[in-house]
This record gives C-alpha cells, structure tokens and sequence, in this order.
C-alpha cells in the first residue's frame, strides 16, 4: 500500500504542475510559447547542438527540431560553430531571444510573487529549497542533472 504521504504529495504536484501549465499557456503578456520558453532558458546556460537538447528535455530529435527552427525562423536563436571544436554546429540564443526570454521570465516571477505575497521570506526559501532537493533526486535518479544559475545571481536578477 502506497504510504499516504506519498499519495498527497503526488495529488499536490499535480495540481501544481497543472496551475504551472495553466497560467503559463494562457497569460496574454507572454511573448513566447512554452517551448521556445524552455529551449531559450536552457540554451541561456550554454550553447548545445541539437542532439544534446533533445537529450536534455528527453525528446525525439525530430521534435526538437521543429521547435528549433521555429526560434531560428524567428531570429530568436542562432547557429555557431562549437567553442569546443567539434564539427557539429551549436545552438545559441541572439541577444533578441535573450530580451524575449527575460520578458517572460519577468512576467513569470512577478505572478509567482503575486501568489506569495502573503508568505514570509522563510517560506518561501524552504520551498525552493524543497522544490530543488526533489528536482535533484529526480535528476540523480535519471542520471541528467540540470544545470542551474547561481541563486546570488538570480536574485540579484530578480
């Protein structure tokens, strides 16, 4: 039998991941769709090639290569040659897809602090705390660990 813990934390990150799904997709002030969101936020880390981005959000390469040459239709990433030397080009975001993707990012962390407003600082650290610890035993247990920003940074940022 599935320990109730378990059982209410799984109801819980699914209504989470259903608000998240929601109010992302249906905000009018976004400027990009998920997908590119997603693409633009990982590739802000570091340049990757194609196969590497499909590794890294687990999907077909063909997929991601939809959604790549959309954001390059749109002038919103580039293709440059590997700083490490390898033959295949790499993928970066131009400074336009990097002013769209901190657009939405803003947008995004101002209504995530509309639902905090109420909580103390303290909260709100412990949950990103959490959040974090679960999204790195995910990551250990799949063997992918996701590169992060500094949270100075971040806050700094924010």
């Amino acid at each position: 039998m599935t320990d109730p813990r378990i059982a209410a934390l799984e109801v819980e990150l699914s209504l989470l991941a259903r608000h998240h799904l929601h109010s992302s997709q249906h905000s009018a002030e976004r400027l990009l769709d998920r997908s590119g969101y997603h693409l633009l936020s990982r590739l802000e880390l570091g340049p990757l090639n194609l196969k590497q981005l499909a590794e890294a959000f687990r999907l077909d390469p063909s997929t991601v290569n939809r959604q790549v040459n959309a954001l390059l239709r749109a002038g919103l990433l580039e293709k440059v040659r590997d700083p490490g030397g390898a033959v295949a080009r790499v993928l970066r975001p131009t400074a336009g897809g990097l002013d769209l993707l901190r657009r939405d990012r803003a947008i995004l962390q101002e209504q995530v602090g509309r639902v905090l407003t109420d909580w103390d600082p303290g909260e709100i650290d412990e949950l990103r705390r959490l959040l974090e610890k679960l999204n790195t035993s995910i990551e250990a247990l799949e063997g992918r660990p996701w590169p992060r920003a500094s949270h100075a940074s971040s806050a700094a940022a924010g």
